[in-house]
């Protein structure tokens, strides 16, 4: 993100993304509830959520599509910008129950956006049991991961109740001049300025790729062998899902929480030398072996796509920096122990995999292939688990104290995607299936539930 230009063009992964939407089922939305113990301030909350779109220039941008279909989209300054209609209040009817807030963030997230606007919007819930409220938040994947999300919420919460005097906004973006010559020649300058970045990037590297072959001929060759068939791996097309009990797709939702404490999975984590990322999968694998099992399939695998953050510490605040890897992982094996260690090893296999950090360029060749292919590929996933580290603290929003935060976020073709937000010492799982694929949703969270109770269990 160029931060306070008027423009700028997606990513070759973001356009990808954007792509594959011409399939409604692909589509990247993600939703969030941040639970809240009273009805915030509203004037308060419209101007940390003011200040948010001007320290992140992206929330008040839209997308421009190039005349010459030789460079992804643009973000531009939306010169209508109406915060207003991006912040929205609304109240639950009857007595507030949570099924109800879950309803009506599930419609929100299967509405699709308004391309002629900014892709984004938080609707204040008021009405809760317990005279709570809800923020529940709506953004497509373009314009943050979770991480960013995360960076970008620490400029707008409190470590008090007492919302902090934050000074004067910054000044907020400006639509720029672009004339209409600007507007063919600019996708071509883009183009041709990643193409000379990438040959600035290998004119670096090949003196040492020189140095290294001709000293090390035999393992320089094995690495180049290695990269390309981590590439190969990364893109190569699946053509049938690993279960066969979650094999349909469609557009309806459904939305599902799950709290576990953070302290015991970590603990659970530790005691075979694994990761909280670690426990968490092999929880999501236990349940998947229940669900199975109790649809007289079980399976020994299913196919996982896991967000691997590739974020830098000079990325702008917000913006999308995550690659999708697709590996198998074990669902037939029983005892918890083993299944958490065995999914550490191939976690630490795939993150090490040489194909990570080339992913963005992978995308550029993928956006040249039709939805049809691509997203193909994707429908065959059988699950999604995406780990975001939240707030370690409590948090105050506008006056009102955060008491949880659950996100859902994109099937992206799968079955299931199950989304953890640890916060405050609680693992938040918020859990978007696909109602197609898992009609009884009620019936796979308390398969889930049992798989985690297994992992839990070896905390002792």
């Amino acid at each position: 993100m160029t931060g306070s230009g008027s423009h700028h063009h997606l990513s070759d992964a973001d356009a990808f993304a954007l792509m594959l939407e011409r399939d409604p089922v692909l589509r990247s939305t993600i939703v969030a509830i941040a639970t809240l113990d009273q009805p915030p301030s509203w004037p308060v909350l419209v101007e940390r959520v003011e200040r948010a779109t001007r320290l992140s220039p992206q929330f008040r941008m839209k997308l421009a599509l190039p005349p010459l279909p030789v460079a992804p989209p643009r973000w531009v300054v939306d010169p209508d910008f109406d915060l207003r209609w991006h912040l929205r209040r609304s109240r639950l009817p009857g007595d507030g129950a949570r099924s109800d807030l879950l309803e009506l963030a599930r419609n929100l997230g299967m509405e699709a956006f308004d391309l002629d606007r900014p892709l984004w919007m938080f609707t204040l819930v008021d009405g809760l049991e317990d005279g709570r409220a809800a923020l529940v938040i709506k953004v497509h994947h373009s314009l943050t991961d979770g991480i960013g999300g995360i960076e970008l919420a620490a400029n707008v919460v409190d470590l008090q109740r007492e919302p902090a005097d934050l000074g004067p906004l910054p000044e907020a973006p400006t639509a720029g001049d672009t004339g209409i010559l600007d507007e063919w020649t600019a996708p071509i300058a883009v183009q041709a300025e990643r193409l000379a970045a990438s040959l600035r990037r290998a004119a670096g590297v090949a003196p040492r790729a020189a140095l290294r072959a001709a000293t090390r001929p035999v393992a320089t060759v094995g690495e180049a062998i290695g990269t390309g068939l981590a590439l190969a791996r990364f893109a190569r097309p699946i053509t049938s899902q690993c279960s066969t009990v979650m094999t349909e797709r469609s557009l309806r939702r459904h939305f599902s929480e799950l709290d576990l404490p953070f302290d015991r999975l970590r603990a659970a984590a530790r005691r075979v030398d694994a990761t909280v990322n670690d426990a968490f999968l092999s929880g999501i694998s236990g349940g998947m072996r229940h669900y199975h099992e109790l649809h007289g399939a079980p399976v020994d695998r299913l196919r996982l796509v896991m967000p691997v953050n590739v974020r830098e510490p000079d990325d702008p605040i917000g913006g999308n920096r995550v690659t999708l890897p697709r590996f198998e992982v074990p669902v037939g094996i029983a005892d918890p122990g083993v299944r958490t260690a065995e999914i550490g090893r191939l976690v630490r296999q795939v993150r090490s995999d040489p194909a990570i950090p080339l992913s963005q360029h992978l995308a550029s060749v993928l956006n040249l292939l039709p939805v049809s292919i691509t997203g193909g590929m994707l429908k065959r996933v059988d699950f999604v688990a995406s780990d975001v580290p939240g707030f370690r603290e409590q948090v105050y929003l506008a006056g009102s104290r955060i008491d949880a935060f659950h996100a859902f976020s994109p099937t992206l073709g799968s079955a299931v995607n199950v989304t953890l937000m640890s916060y405050a010492g609680t693992c938040h799982l918020g859990v978007n299936t696909d109602e197609a694929a898992i009609p009884d949703p009620d019936t796979f969270l308390t398969c889930l539930q049992k798989g985690f109770d297994e992992v839990l269990g070896l905390a002792g």
